[in-house]
């Protein structure tokens, strides 16, 4: 779902991986987030820009948050665990939540992160489904 708008904002129109993850999970769940709201996430790509936290997980945190959030995060009863629970389902799943380790290991010269990336909203998308059983 999530992943059928990913290579249109990050290959398409080169957008980073962190604003990528946002602008496919909000056409591909009808977030109707404002237009330019992809920028505030321009800061989280590269690993905000020095290797540390994936910026497509942190695409894919805002996402959440903007879906799950009642008001203040810290207010909504169990997202806090709601974010862990994305983030160690990432780690599991691909090893790392580091931009650095994640480059390492599926960067690829002539897509950059795509596959990371992919990755992701795959995880997305099936954490999302996840927790709405749950829920």
């Amino acid at each position: 779902m999530t992943r059928d708008f990913v290579e249109k904002y990050y290959l398409d129109q080169d957008y980073n991986c962190a604003e990528t993850l946002l602008l496919a999970a909000n056409e591909a769940y009808g977030l109707e987030l404002p237009e330019g709201t992809h920028r505030l996430m321009s800061a989280f790509g590269g690993g905000m820009g020095c290797g540390r936290a994936c910026g497509a997980v942190c695409g894919a945190l805002a996402a959440l948050g903007h879906q799950r959030a009642d008001g203040r995060a810290h207010a909504t009863e169990g997202f806090r665990d709601l974010c862990a629970g994305f983030v160690k389902k990432v780690e599991s799943e691909c090893g790392s939540i580091e931009c650095n380790a994640l480059m390492a290991r599926y960067k690829k010269e002539d897509v950059r992160c795509l596959d990371t990336v992919l990755c992701i909203a795959d995880l997305l998308d099936a954490y999302l489904r996840e927790t709405a059983q749950e829920g």
